[in-house]
């Protein structure tokens, strides 16, 4: 996945020291970063293309997370590290197949980032 972003500190200082990820990589331009097992490059973009205002949809992205503990592990980092939730833990489509847990934060150039968890693995893709 890669997204835009307008300063590569800041975006280090969100995913890195906020969220936990690790940097695999700093260039001049894009950091790449483990994001939660996959790969995210954050691209120094022009200001055009961060999006203003924030919006869930269209376009988000994110992880989700095979165990719960791993789900509520981050949402209590999210607290402590007092990133504001776009969309504070809850539950979505409860009492139905696709019954999962679900949070959303905004990282400094307005890309929105799921993260979920399937109470039923099976719904998972």
């Amino acid at each position: 996945m890669a997204v835009p972003c307008l300063d590569l500190d800041e975006v280090v200082d969100f995913y890195v020291a906020g969220l936990g990820c690790k940097l695999a990589r700093r260039y001049a331009d894009r950091i790449t970063l483990d994001f939660f097992g996959d790969q995210l490059v954050c691209h120094l973009s022009d200001p055009s293309q961060i999006l203003s205002p924030v919006s869930f949809y269209p376009r988000h992205f994110g992880v989700t997370f095979r165990h719960q503990l791993d789900f509520e592990r981050l949402a209590k980092l999210i607290q402590i590290r007092k990133i504001p939730f776009l969309v504070a833990p809850t539950v979505r489509f409860e009492q139905l197949a696709e019954e999962h847990l679900t949070m959303a934060v905004v990282d400094p150039a307005n890309n929105v980032i799921e993260f979920k968890h399937y109470r039923d693995p099976r719904m998972m893709y």
